[in-house]
């Protein structure tokens, strides 16, 4: 499942979401390829999507979370990558 928190997160002059999968990183690709983010959105466990595309997310079929849910989502699924490691995408 999908699931994107709310645009909190300020970089470059906007607000920011979190948009990650609690099944797969194939499974968040797929769907940011989707939702039209770039590649270059996606940092290690989650993409970075504009306030603008939130609602495009939602209408696609993600789930609302907390940013304290997504990192819950995050571990429970075996997917988040702490910052100090990489992974090949």
């Amino acid at each position: 499942m999908i699931h994107v928190d709310s645009p909190v997160w300020p970089a470059h002059g906007r607000l920011w979401a979190h948009l990650v999968s609690d099944v797969s990183l194939a499974e968040l690709h797929a769907f940011a390829e989707l939702l039209g983010a770039p590649r270059r959105g996606f940092d290690r466990d989650h993409y970075d999507i504009p306030a603008e595309r939130v609602p495009v997310a939602l209408w696609l079929g993600a789930h609302y979370a907390t940013s304290r849910d997504i990192a819950r989502l995050l571990r429970a699924a075996g997917l988040r990558i702490p910052k100090h490691l990489t992974r090949p995408h």
